[in-house]
């Protein structure tokens, strides 16, 4: 009964803008750090933000910073992820994941309790 369920992706061009939402249930969403993890085709899944139960941590890998925004609603048990200035090498399968370890933001697939079943996110003209 466990569910994180990603939506918001889809087709966008180059430069263009995305907000990907991962809504929780089943959990105490809101003690969980909340991961977005993506995949590219033939590539391994990579962290791409994180934030804490808190909001006292985020974390955002070298290539997203400055164009992706993390947020958080608690009552909403709902996670955003907004994708502004999107580029081609953006082009993945995006997914949402819970650690229960909620208070850092540990940015590794092995430490994930919960995973949602992806959104697909394609930048292309």
């Amino acid at each position: 009964q466990v569910q994180l369920v990603e939506s918001g992706g889809g087709l966008v061009q180059p430069g263009g803008s995305l907000r990907l939402s991962c809504e929780a249930s089943g959990f105490s969403f809101e003690y969980a750090a909340i991961h977005w993890f993506r995949q590219a085709p033939g590539k391994e899944r990579e962290g791409v933000s994180c934030i804490t139960r808190t909001d006292v941590d985020t974390y955002y890998i070298d290539s997203v910073k400055g164009r992706f925004t993390i947020s958080r609603d608690q009552a909403k048990n709902t996670a955003y992820l907004q994708m502004n200035s999107l580029k081609p090498d953006d082009t993945a399968v995006y997914y949402c994941a819970a650690d229960r370890l909620g208070y850092v933001c540990r940015n590794d697939a092995r430490s994930m309790d919960y995973w949602g079943k992806g959104t697909l996110v394609t930048v292309s003209s």
